[in-house]
């Protein structure tokens, strides 16, 4: 779709930025695993054998290997402190520095990769990624966890050990495959590898969870190989141990396995994929909509409500001397984020609003934006604000043009969009014709909010590794801020489950929601010659108050600077990220041609 002021030649490239383990020099990755036939964890074939499994003893998943005498046991479990845990993990001794990995991504037309070079190539990638996850387990493990209060966020146990978070359970088991990856076993070299004595350190439950992750992670590979049988085979056991009612490690398998299991049935035929014109639609099941599970999360996990304020704090600075306001909302859902701009609005002192308008887009058919209008109404009268609601009703996001958009000339115009401009990626020229309109309409500020992840991998082991891990820090979140609310924790969970799956089991267009982290969304604005506001150091002051109102989070919840962006983290693990911006009116260079 060309324009005048944009005259692209090819779509932007969302997968040209991916983080340190893309790196060029393909041939070079067949070498690095030496000996090595199975693409796998170096064993021929891991839980073929339910009787004779080397890697999962306290699943009871085998019986026959010797285990150590109960007083050699427990003088390791004596010596295998934390500490000593953590300095068993030599994660620079797996990679060097100038070694050099790629992802490779395989046409959906194309039969399994039989090429071993290719395979090795493909499954460095992955390695190098939980590697860089691995690289922070130290840090993490044995450091406090200091939130926007600065207190300790230490969870003590006996002996002063904190337990291992779900996201730290991962970091392990990452550790423990990059170990295990370079090397042969046979049933009985397991128990004598390091890594025996090292997951000694931890709890019973904690090597169990361990284990049942690793197994997750191979089944996960197999599936990346289209190994379908085999990883059957291994899913079955994932299936067998975890459960949705367990802790958050079992819960988090559960739903990962689910989504692998429904990636399975569509490999082998069993399952039909949607209409490619029901696709785009439905992608809002993936994100949070109007329903009564998104207002409780924004009520009970900061990272909604800390971004939110962030960005009305950001608005109210960059329309302070207008008088009339027009925002225009793309992704409305409940509204909540609104009645605190009607508030600041109204208590002006100088400059008072003549009107605020809100228009808020939405496919049709969907009643409850004009519910949520209604409701908005309600509240700006009991601010005596003057109010103005508008609906515009879509058939498809691509239908988007400036004429639906009735902006007076003397409004200072906002445009606000939550989590929305991910469920655009994997339709190039529906996001950069709703880029163009947005342009044309010259806005004052836009807001945008979104997941701070690499959810958009064209490798899908990757892929899987990074959520993960995501979702490990999320249901870690959960399990803290809604630790006495069980029956809404399992409802959000039942939420999140859909991201889960538009992650792992879609793929092709059925993969609708697609995040992307801060460093790619500031390349594909500079396209547009958008520059960042940033945000004030009041305005950080007041989101850091904002973590305080949450006391069961204040302590994990934290705010890092980013450029002139913010990114809200659990326990230092990015999950949103907060940017404002503008477009430039130069005309100055155009990236028409890079590739980001």
């Amino acid at each position: 779709m060309d324009n005048g002021l944009f005259p692209f030649s090819s779509p932007f490239d969302f997968n040209g930025i991916q983080g340190n383990y893309n790196l060029p020099d393909f041939e070079k990755d067949g070498t690095v695993i030496k000996g090595k036939h199975d693409p796998l964890l170096g064993f021929q074939e891991i839980g073929d054998d339910p009787d004779n499994d080397p890697v999962f003893p306290n699943h009871g998943l085998y019986q026959n290997v010797t285990k150590m005498s109960e007083n050699q046991e427990q003088q390791q479990g004596r010596a295998a402190t934390k500490s000593a845990f953590s300095d068993e993990f030599s994660f620079s001794s797996v990679f060097s520095g100038n070694m050099a990995f790629q992802e490779f991504s395989r046409p959906e037309n194309m039969k399994p990769i039989k090429d071993s070079n290719m395979q090795s190539s493909c499954r460095l990638s992955s390695l190098e990624l939980l590697t860089n996850y691995g690289n922070g387990f130290k840090k993490l493990r044995f450091s406090k966890y200091v939130g926007s209060d600065g207190a300790d966020g230490t969870d003590e146990r006996g002996g002063g050990q904190k337990k291992l978070s779900a996201e730290e359970i991962m970091r392990v088991t990452g550790a423990r495959y990059i170990q295990l990856s370079d090397m042969r076993y046979d049933d009985f070299s397991m128990i004598m590898h390091p890594f025996g004595h090292a997951l000694s350190g931890l709890s019973d439950d904690e090597t169990k969870d361990v284990e049942l992750v690793h197994l997750l992670l191979t089944a996960a590979e197999k599936v990346g190989y289209e190994q379908f049988e085999r990883a059957n085979r291994l899913l079955s056991r994932c299936e067998w141990i975890a459960s949705e009612r367990a802790n958050p490690v079992q819960r988090i398998v559960y739903y990962f396995a689910e989504a692998l299991r429904e990636r399975i049935d569509k490999g082998m035929g069993r399952i039909i994929a949607k209409e490619p014109e029901m696709i785009f639609k439905t992608g809002i099941e993936n994100g949070l909509n109007t329903n009564l599970i998104s207002v409780r999360m924004h009520e009970y996990i900061p990272f909604f409500q800390v971004t939110q304020f962030m960005g009305i704090q950001a608005i109210i600075e960059n329309v302070a001397s207008a008088s009339k306001i027009h925002i225009i909302d793309l992704e409305l859902r409940s509204g909540v984020q609104w009645p605190g701009l009607m508030q600041a609005l109204s208590e002006r002192e100088i400059r008072h609003i003549e009107i605020l308008k809100i228009t808020a887009v939405g496919f049709v058919g969907n009643e409850k934006i004009a519910e949520t209008g209604k409701r908005l109404e309600s509240v700006a009268a009991s601010f005596k604000l003057p109010f103005s609601f508008i609906a515009v009703y879509v058939e498809d996001m691509e239908d988007i043009k400036e004429e639906l958009f009735k902006i007076g000339n003397d409004e200072s115009l906002v445009v606000f969009c939550p989590l929305v401009l991910r469920t655009m990626i994997s339709r190039p020229t529906c996001l950069e014709n709703l880029m163009r309109v947005m342009k044309n309409l010259n806005p004052t500020i836009v807001i945008v909010i979104e997941i701070e992840a690499n959810h958009n991998s064209p490798s899908f082991v990757n892929r899987f590794i990074e959520a993960l891990f995501f979702y490990s820090t999320f249901f870690d979140c959960l399990d803290t801020c809604l630790e006495h609310q069980g029956e809404l924790r399992a409802g959000v969970e039942s939420v999140l489950c859909n991201g889960i799956r538009n992650i792992v089991a879609m793929e092709g267009k059925e993969r609708v929601v697609r995040s992307v982290k801060l460093e790619v969304w500031s390349a594909f604005f500079a396209r547009f010659r958008m520059t960042e506001l940033g945000f004030s150091e009041s305005s950080l002051y007041q989101g850091s108050l904002v973590i305080k109102q949450f006391p069961s989070a204040a302590s994990y919840c934290t705010l890092d600077k980013c450029g002139e962006s913010v990114i809200v983290g659990w326990k230092g693990t990015p999950v949103q990220s907060v940017s404002a911006w503008k477009f430039s009116r130069d005309r100055g260079r155009v990236f028409g041609n890079y590739r980001f």
